[in-house]
C-alpha cells in the first residue's frame, strides 16, 4: 500500500470478518454475495470502499443488518450477548474473493 488516503486507516476497521455459515455460503453459491462482520458504527458506503480496497474486487451494492444479541441467562443472572452488524456484499458479475489462497513467504 505506496499511496494510502487519509481515511485508509477507517477502511481497515470496518471489516472485522467473514461470516462462515450455510446461509452464507449458499448465498456466496448462487448469488455471489458475501457476508462480513463489520463495525457497528460502518456505513453501506465504508463498506463498499473497504471490501474494493482490501480485495480488489468491484462491488455492486451493499445490505447491512443488524442483530440484537440474545437475552442469555447466566447462572442466577439474566444477561445478554453483545449485538453484531453484518453487510450482504454483492460482487459483480466475474468477481470473486477466495479466502482459501494465502500468500506465505
Amino acid at each position: 500500500m505506496t499511496d494510502v488516503r487519509k481515511n485508509d486507516h477507517r477502511l481497515l476497521q470496518v471489516l472485522l470478518a467473514p461470516v462462515i455459515s450455510e446461509k452464507a455460503t449458499m448465498l456466496a453459491e448462487k448469488n455471489e454475495q458475501i457476508v462480513f462482520e463489520v463495525a457497528r458504527d460502518a456505513t453501506k458506503p465504508e463498506v463498499k470502499a473497504a471490501v474494493e480496497l482490501l480485495f480488489k474486487v468491484e462491488v455492486e451494492s451493499v445490505q447491512v443488518l443488524n442483530r440484537k444479541g440474545k437475552a442469555k441467562r447466566f447462572g442466577r443472572f439474566m444477561g445478554r450477548r453483545a449485538s453484531e452488524r453484518r453487510a450482504i456484499v454483492s460482487l459483480k458479475p466475474g468477481q470473486e474473493i477466495n479466502f482459501e489462497s494465502t500468500e506465505a513467504k
